[in-house]
């Protein structure tokens, strides 16, 4: 599978390996999407267990965005990582999986990143108001959540 894949996107895909059984991808982002949808459609991963993503703030490229994939016939698992920069956006994948919906908006909430094309974008587990983006590693939360505690409940924060 692996290698049809890398033969029909080639640069496309920056690395395929396995780590502890588990097959993963490291794409271009603008290959993400057709290659998440070949992987549903011909290769049967017909599950989207998780959207997630990391930060890594030294990187030009900060963030990687996870797809984890299941396949229910083949009873495997695959990673599909892309590497995205401060401005860029990912695809959104709620048309190939609804359950990307509520996925990417936490990535959105906790991470800072946009998902092009996504119905939705906005915050689905902290404040409209909320300044920021927890998973960040520059993120302060101690001095957001004290900040946030005293303008919207008058109260001083039990951090």
């Amino acid at each position: 599978m692996v290698a049809r894949l890398k033969q029909h996107y080639g640069e496309a895909i920056r690395e395929a390996s396995s780590y502890l059984g588990q097959n993963y991808l490291i794409v271009d982002r603008s290959a993400g999407f057709n290659l998440l949808q070949e992987l549903r459609d011909r290769e049967q991963f017909d599950y989207l267990v998780d959207v997630t993503a990391l930060h890594y703030p030294q990187r030009e490229q900060q963030f990687e965005v996870v797809w984890i994939l299941y396949s229910f016939p083949r009873n495997e698992r695959i990673r599909v990582k892309a590497l995205i920069s401060e401005h860029e956006n990912a695809p959104s994948v709620t048309t190939l999986w609804s359950a990307a919906n509520w996925l990417e908006r936490e990535v959105f909430d906790m991470f800072g990143v946009l998902f092009e094309g996504h119905p939705d974008m906005r915050r689905i587990l902290l404040p409209e108001g909320w300044k920021g983006h927890p998973l960040r590693k520059d993120y302060g939360i101690i001095q957001q959540d004290q900040e946030w505690v005293q303008a919207n409940l008058g109260i001083e924060s039990g951090q």
